[in-house]
């Protein structure tokens, strides 16, 4: 019975979590890059993939705004209320704290009341359109972790861009568009990020889901960062191995989640009919109360600590890197090319350290054949790169394929390895054992295999012989050519000239002239071929 309701408390808990944490608090388990462990050779460091946490990134930022004078304030100038647009009695004075709306007030801490907002000026220039763009600059690489959410203290603009770049500033790409009528506005059909999919997440959209013009209650306009990540790791992001996954493998995918500047571009105010009352200028213009932007340093996954000194972030490298983003191998660690750490496996992913330089660490002997070395991490050792001289082997110390070991020479000569000189015809390849002597074909002999063993003679390599003077005597009156054929009368034919012609035509008989030889003859002649006799037996 205890138990039966022990369960049904631990089941109404995790209940209750799933629906008050929608999503986790901890985004992977990336938090220290090396702790020690214990293993037969005694304590060593254990290497993993390292991650700063995520944090409200607007604590670093510089804001640009373009034009710079489009805050309000100088001169001061009247607008009218959001809550009611035909009482223009607000005031906007820069030379008064308590009147001015500088930029910096778009990312102060908001409390309850009142609201603290930057504001442009007003649209009394109309029709000239009122146009603002808002770039805000981190001077590094950042990834953003959590939505970009944008409070207007105004009413949310008609028409809006969010940019990002990743070359600071110099060049931009859309993140997303707004719009009450994308089509009008941009010549682009509506879209929210529900009507995305894995293979479509990094489709530019344009939304009508945050321009409803004018109104009190609708102030907010997010950039959904979660709901992208939701396509790989779920609903409430429980199966990060797989973003990881797809973070890890898929660049552009990473990129897309990656700024160094973000540029808000408004492009025109709240307007909420269909015209512009241009008796009432003033109730148009543009104020932000609000800007969040949470995110990391991008450190490649070498580093859990960012730094903010003199107006500026930079990565605590570990894993021997270093760089603003630890993008490279520190001096004397470039044993091996800079890798970005790995999430996978999970839960601690691959550091991908740099190594020493075998140079730095004096031991790159490589009887001065090489000047450089490398360090195999999965072995463990240490092998000389580039080995000159025709040598090779870990330490340079082995001759190449096709040279051999000159005896005479001291290790250090650069003559220690002479070529094989194997002949191609003759022998099987051009490598030869410690002496110098080639492995050669069947016939053939000699060091460089360019001799022929007997029975046997040279053409393009050694053939076996098919006829000679000694043991395999051409027959009726043929003559041995070279060793490797007989020319045989008109008559005869066959390896030795052992046959008539005649034979194999079918046509040996009284009408040929070429009678058939007696029996006996023909069987003569098979005993020598097959006895391989030097005359002719006489009966």
């Amino acid at each position: 019975m205890y138990l039966s309701r022990f369960l049904s408390i631990h089941a109404l808990w995790v209940t209750v979590s799933s629906v008050m944490q929608p999503y986790p608090l901890v985004w992977g388990h990336y938090d220290v890059c090396k702790t020690q462990i214990y293993t037969e050779e005694g304590k060593v460091w254990d290497y993993m993939a390292c991650q700063p946490e995520s944090t409200d990134m607007t604590k670093y930022l510089k804001v640009k705004l373009d034009p710079p004078d489009i805050t309000c304030g100088d001169p001061p100038e009247t607008f009218c209320a959001m809550g009611n647009p035909y009482m223009c009695n607000n005031e906007c004075d820069a030379s008064t704290p308590e009147l001015a709306h500088p930029p910096e007030l778009m990312f102060d801490f908001e409390g309850r009341h009142p609201s603290t907002f930057w504001q442009s000026a007003t649209w009394k220039e109309y029709p000239k359109p009122l146009q603002v763009n808002i770039t805000l600059s981190w001077s590094k690489t950042i990834e953003l972790t959590d939505n970009i959410v944008i409070t207007f203290e105004s009413g949310r603009p008609d028409q809006m861009i969010l940019e990002k770049s990743l070359d600071y500033g110099r060049t931009w790409q859309p993140y997303q568009y707004y719009a009450t009528d994308c089509l009008d506005a941009f010549h682009m059909d509506p879209k929210s990020v529900k009507d995305l999919s894995q293979h479509t997440v990094l489709e530019i959209i344009c939304t009508e889901e945050y321009s409803t013009g004018y109104t009190t209650n609708s102030k907010i306009i997010h950039f959904e960062i979660k709901d992208r990540f939701a396509f790989f790791a779920g609903p409430r992001l429980r199966n990060m191995a797989s973003l990881y996954g797809q973070l890890d493998t898929t660049k552009k995918l990473r990129d897309f989640f990656t700024v160094t500047d973000l540029r808000i571009r408004l492009l025109r105010p709240a307007v909420g009919e269909i015209f512009v009352d241009e008796l009432h200028l003033a109730r148009y213009f543009y104020a932000i109360s609000d800007i969040k932007v949470r995110g990391r340093c991008k450190c490649n996954l070498h580093a859990t600590v960012c730094v903010y000194d003199n107006s500026k972030l930079t990565c605590e490298c570990e894993h021997n890197t270093t760089g603003p983003d630890c993008g490279k191998c520190k001096k004397n660690y470039q044993g091996r090319p800079w890798s970005p750490g790995s999430y996978l496996p999970i839960p601690k992913g691959t550091a991908n350290t740099c190594i020493p330089s075998i140079s730095s660490i004096g031991n790159c002997e490589c009887f001065g054949h090489s000047n450089r070395c490398s360090y195999i991490d999965l072995l463990n050792t240490v092998i000389c790169v580039s080995c000159k001289h025709n040598t090779r082997g870990q330490h340079c110390e082995l001759c190449r394929l096709g040279y051999f070991r000159n005896a005479s020479a001291q290790l250090d000569d650069e003559n220690v390895c002479i070529e094989c000189y194997c002949n191609p015809l003759g022998s099987i390849h051009d490598r030869c054992n410690g002496s110098g002597f080639c492995e050669c074909k069947t016939g053939t002999t000699g060091p460089k295999c360019d001799e022929c063993l007997p029975g046997n003679s040279w053409h393009y390599g050694c053939q076996p012989n098919v006829c000679d003077n000694e043991l395999l005597h051409c027959q009726n009156g043929g003559t041995c050519h070279n060793n490797v054929r007989c020319l045989c009368p008109a008559a005869y034919t066959g390896i030795l000239c052992e046959k008539l012609r005649c034979e194999e035509a079918g046509s040996c008989g009284s009408g040929s002239g070429q009678g058939a030889p007696p029996h006996g003859s023909r069987a003569l002649l098979l005993l020598t071929t097959l006895l391989g006799t030097a005359s002719p037996l006489v009966f």
